[in-house]
């Protein structure tokens, strides 16, 4: 982090997301923020709060994206929620704090991963030699032996391992079976859903109904035959689990929430609304309520300790089409302070989008043609086409954004993806003739825009 500045971010940004320098610039500075914090020393770190954001504009001009590059470019815990989909307590559904439960649960498993592949190579060490002893176990201790004996036995064990390392190390027992002892698998680890405030009462119960399930204490360990190359992967995985202790992970993914996470809440504009609502709606306001105390920061327990919510760096978004960021609460409203509006994708900017991007469409269909041994060229030209009718039917249609060209390139291409690779194509190319005699008659007939596109 201390070489991504706010310049390189928006560097880093630029190669995936076309435009919204401003709200590019906004995340930028939140996210160099959260290291500036950690540089700081004593009570005052405790102190400095993340600058949330409310990104907001139209589907499809690139907010989850954003979001999204942000999070890997950080390495930190990232989660996309839907404010739709949570409801306010005594409702039945999701509540807000199931999501620092998930966020907790995808950093445990990042850190796993981190944690596995450093003791990787360690780990095959303890396995082969493991797995040699197997091979070829130590001989047993004689009673009565001479210390010359003992001393001869001793030298010749050690030559027939060597060579037996030997054809280990060259791969000529990896068809050889052998018998290894397989741990006994774990009870299944059982989750009981509980109300809101119950947590505590929900991992109780968890731990016991799982510990109904173990087996009796005691029992051996079951041999399992298996070739020697298996054998050797399962060594591994195990001694890799041995090695990566589960305080730590739990430890280290409990820091990284707290310090590092990020959570995506889209559809926030979907919770806004006016308290006179009845019905469906009726929860919209009660879910702003459950949402402040976490944005503001709150201890939320989960099955690894209580995780505090204050230094999370939320980021939220919407299109406030149909309400406006001033009909959220004015407490949630405080609690995010930087608001960016994204702008509209003009067809210049479609181009841009289908070229330039290192996961551009084009080159994504490209990919996929290749898969199939067939080259695919675009024409500048049919590319202009493209973002021309792209634009064409957002203008026409709901401005869905960028997401207009994955039904435009489908609808495009779909008779090639379908007929390969029983038609043999070489080459295809995408000229601007191809696109209008394709495209121009969907574009053109409503019925047909509106169901195809």
């Amino acid at each position: 982090m201390k070489k991504l500045t706010p310049n390189k971010i928006v560097e880093e940004l630029d190669k995936y997301i076309i435009g919204q320098d401003q709200a590019k610039k906004a995340v930028a500075i939140a996210l160099r923020n959260r290291w500036r914090r950690q540089q700081v020393e004593g009570e005052l770190q405790q102190e400095i709060m993340p600058n949330n954001i409310i990104l907001i504009g139209p589907t499809g001009v690139g907010k989850t994206e954003i979001a999204r590059r942000l999070s890997r470019l950080a390495n930190a815990p990232f989660i996309k929620v839907e404010a739709s989909k949570f409801t306010e307590v005594g409702y039945v559904g999701r509540d807000v704090e199931s999501m620092i439960r998930e966020l907790m649960n995808i950093a445990l498993n990042d850190v796993r991963t981190e944690m596995t592949l450093e003791v990787q190579e360690k780990a095959r060490e303890r396995a082969r030699n493991r797995m040699i002893d197997i091979l070829y176990p130590r001989p047993p201790v004689v009673p009565n032996e001479t210390e010359d004996e003992i001393k001869k036995r001793s030298e010749r064990y050690d030559r027939i391992r060597k060579k037996m390392e030997k054809l280990f190390d060259d791969g000529e027992l990896d068809n050889r079976e052998v018998e290894v002892s397989v741990n006994r698998p774990r009870p299944a680890h059982i989750e009981i859903f509980s109300p809101t405030g119950m947590e505590n009462i929900d991992l109780q119960i968890g731990d016991m109904m799982s510990s109904l399930f173990q087996g009796k204490k005691g029992e051996a360990d079951k041999k399992k035959k298996m070739k020697v190359i298996d054998a050797l992967n399962y060594l591994i995985e195990e001694e890799s689990n041995r090695l990566v202790k589960k305080e730590k992970v739990q430890a280290e993914a409990k820091n990284r929430v707290e310090n590092h996470g990020i959570i995506f809440i889209d559809e926030i504009d979907k919770i806004a609304g006016n308290e006179n609502r009845t019905g469906a709606d009726v929860s919209r306001s009660g879910v702003q309520r459950d949402l402040l105390p976490i944005v503001e920061g709150s201890n939320v327990p989960t099955k690894f300790g209580s995780i505090d919510t204050s230094h999370i760096l939320f980021i939220a978004a919407g299109a406030f089409s149909t309400a406006k960021p001033s009909d959220l609460i004015p407490e949630l409203q405080g609690r995010f302070p930087i608001r960016e509006e994204l702008q509209s994708l003009t067809k210049e900017d479609l181009k841009k989008i289908l070229l330039y991007p290192k996961n551009s469409l084009t080159k994504q269909y490209k990919a996929l043609f290749a898969s199939e041994g067939v080259k695919l060229n675009f024409d500048e030209a049919a590319v202009n086409e493209i973002a021309d009718f792209a634009a064409q039917a957002n203008e026409k249609m709901e401005d869905i954004g960028a997401r207009r060209l994955h039904t435009i390139m489908n609808a495009l291409l779909e008779d090639y993806l379908f007929n390969m690779p029983d038609t043999k194509y070489k080459t295809v190319r995408v000229t601007k003739t191809m696109v209008k005699k394709k495209l121009a008659r969907i574009i053109e007939d409503e019925d047909l825009s509106k169901y195809i596109l």
